[in-house]
C-alpha cells in the first residue's frame, strides 16, 4: 500500500485510493475464490456459474480501472505539479508557526530525496530551509544546497509505485483467467454428469 506521507502537498491526486480500492478488490476476490474452491469440493453447479460469473464481471471491473488509469496517468502529472508548485507557494507565505504539516512534509521530501525546493534552490527566493542543506551538521552559512529540484525525484518514486501496482493487478488478472479457464471443464462435466444439481 502506498504510504499517504505526503497527503497536505499532492491534494488533487491521493495515491492510496488506488491501493484501498485493490485491497478493497482483494478481498472480494478472495470471497469469491472461497465460493469455487466449495462448489468444486461438494460438486454444486450452482456456485460454480456464480464463481464464473462474479469473477468474470469482477475481471471486467479491474479492466475498466487499469484503462482509466492509463488515461488519467497523463493528467496526473499535471496536477502533481501545480499541486506541489501550490504547496510551496504556501510555505512560504505562511508564518513561522503556520501549516505546520505542510512544512513537516516539505522537509520530509527534501531530506528523503535529497533535493531542493519544485525545481532546485532558487525557488526558495533566498531563504533555504535546513532542509536543503548537503552538509552533516548544517552550521556553514550560507548554506551549501541541493542543486536538483525535488519534482522530478517525486514523480520518479510515483511511478516506481505505480508500476509495481500495475505488476501486482497484472498477475492477479492471469491468475483470475486461469481460475475461470479452469472452472470450465469442471462446469461441463458436473453438467454431462448429471451432478451439481442435488
Amino acid at each position: 500500500m502506498f504510504k499517504s506521507q505526503y497527503g497536505s502537498i499532492i491534494n488533487t491526486f491521493k495515491p492510496h485510493y488506488a491501493s484501498n480500492c485493490l485491497i478493497v478488490t482483494g478481498a472480494i476476490v478472495c470471497c469469491v475464490c472461497y465460493l469455487g474452491i466449495l462448489g468444486s469440493l461438494r460438486e454444486n453447479h450452482c456456485m460454480l456459474i456464480s464463481f464464473y460469473i462474479v469473477l468474470f464481471l469482477l475481471m471486467l471491473v479491474e479492466l475498466a480501472m487499469a484503462c482509466i488509469f492509463l488515461v488519467v496517468g497523463r493528467e496526473i502529472d499535471k496536477y502533481f505539479e501545480a499541486d506541489f508548485r501550490h504547496a510551496l507557494d504556501v510555505y512560504i507565505q505562511s508564518t513561522p508557526t503556520g501549516n505546520q504539516t505542510l512544512k513537516d512534509e516539505f522537509h520530509s521530501i527534501q531530506a528523503r530525496f535529497d533535493c531542493c525546493g519544485v525545481d532546485g534552490p532558487l525557488d526558495w527566493n533566498g531563504t533555504l530551509p535546513i532542509s536543503c542543506c548537503k552538509l552533516d551538521p548544517c552550521n556553514v552559512f550560507p548554506i551549501i544546497s541541493w542543486e536538483e529540484g525535488c519534482l522530478g525525484k517525486l514523480k520518479a518514486w510515483f511511478e516506481m509505485n505505480f508500476l509495481s501496482l500495475g505488476a501486482g493487478v497484472v498477475s492477479i488478472a492471469i491468475l483470475q483467467t486461469l481460475c475461470i479457464v479452469m472452472s470450465c471443464p469442471i462446469m461441463c462435466n458436473f453438467r454431462m454428469t448429471g451432478r451439481g444439481y442435488k
